[in-house]
């Protein structure tokens, strides 16, 4: 039996599976809102509770940097021990992730139906490949092959400078840079990223937000009036906003490219992207994902995949414990 979590900043989803080589089945599955909790040892006493669980491994993927088996989540006020949650647990040890270094593990075991190409390309069975996936924050991860296999590696990318390439992308810049200071790539291609970006907009554009839409701000999360505004195309700035953001997502989706020189592929995770899909599908994203100067033919000969499966990180952490079970 494996225990395996995603902590992220909006909620955990946390499950027991069983193991037999390399394919995983779900026995019991919990989702909690993160925020109502503190902690996640907290979250898994809601999910077993008093039970006592005969384990042969667990992992957790944190949204965090994890270092030394310990984390301080990014956008939720945890700290993440690996070493208490054994104690807890009362197993031997328990792994402790950078969710994008879980979801990671899962790309191999997805099926191809869970997959959504977005530019074909060629792929270098051999080559690396870079995982990138926006949702409550923008998470980052290099895929490197030995020759052999392949080693996912966690990164805080997201959190790197932000570079504008276009006139309104400097003016966006400028906007932020004097509320934020620094801006990273995280405070635009996110969910916190699009309500900023529909603010600029609007700012940008002089525009006058209808009563309506700021009714439902109100009593929803920004981020899904926008999305659901700009899906149905109800507010010019939305779908403005919408644009920006898949641009920006794909510009940033090829810088990581070639940091990792990813000819094995590019994957893009988290929840924002399956919602998104049309404008993703339009051309914005890989337009920008390719227009690198000179390198923009090896760019275009990246095989570039959109991840469907929604728990991923989960399956690729519940992956990771049962290679060590």
């Amino acid at each position: 039996m494996i225990l395996a979590g995603d902590v992220g900043g909006t909620k955990t989803l946390i499950a027991l599976m069983n193991t037999e080589g390399d394919r995983l089945t779900t026995v019991e599955e919990w989702s909690f809102p993160s925020r109502d909790y503190d902690g996640l040892e907290a979250v898994i006493r809601a999910a077993i509770g008093d039970r006592t669980l005969d384990l042969s491994g667990a992992c957790f993927g944190v949204a965090g940097p994890v270092v030394d088996g310990r984390s301080n989540a990014t956008n939720l006020p945890w700290i993440i021990d690996s070493r208490q949650l054994a104690k807890t647990l009362k197993i031997p040890s328990v792994g402790l992730l950078n969710d994008l270094e879980a979801m990671a593990h899962s790309i191999d075991q997805l099926p191809d139906d869970e997959l959504l190409t977005l530019n074909a390309g060629t792929v270098n069975s051999k080559g690396n490949r870079a995982l990138i996936a926006a949702g409550t924050g923008l998470g980052q991860a290099l895929i490197f092959h030995d020759g052999a296999r392949y080693h996912p590696s966690a990164s805080e990318g997201g959190h790197c400078d932000f570079a504008p390439d276009t006139d309104e992308e400097i003016r966006l810049l400028q906007f932020l840079r004097n509320e934020l200071g620094h801006v990273s790539w995280e405070r635009i291609v996110s969910g916190m990223g699009m309500t900023n970006l529909y603010r600029f907009v609007v700012a940008d554009q002089q525009a006058t937000e209808p009563d309506w839409i700021t009714e439902q701000f109100k009593s929803e999360n920004a981020g899904v009036v926008i999305t659901r505004s700009a899906l149905e195309h109800t507010f010019e700035p939305c779908v403005a906003a919408m644009r920006l953001f898949v641009r920006l997502y794909g510009a940033e989706a090829g810088n990581l490219a070639l940091k990792v020189m990813a000819t094995g592929g590019v994957y893009i995770g988290g929840g924002i992207g399956p919602k998104v899909l049309p404008y993703l599908q339009e051309g914005g994203f890989m337009d920008r994902f390719i227009a690198k100067g000179r390198y923009q033919s090896i760019l275009a000969n990246i095989p570039v995949k959109l991840i469907l499966n929604p728990k991923s990180a989960l399956l690729g952490a519940a992956h990771h414990a049962s290679q060590f079970a």
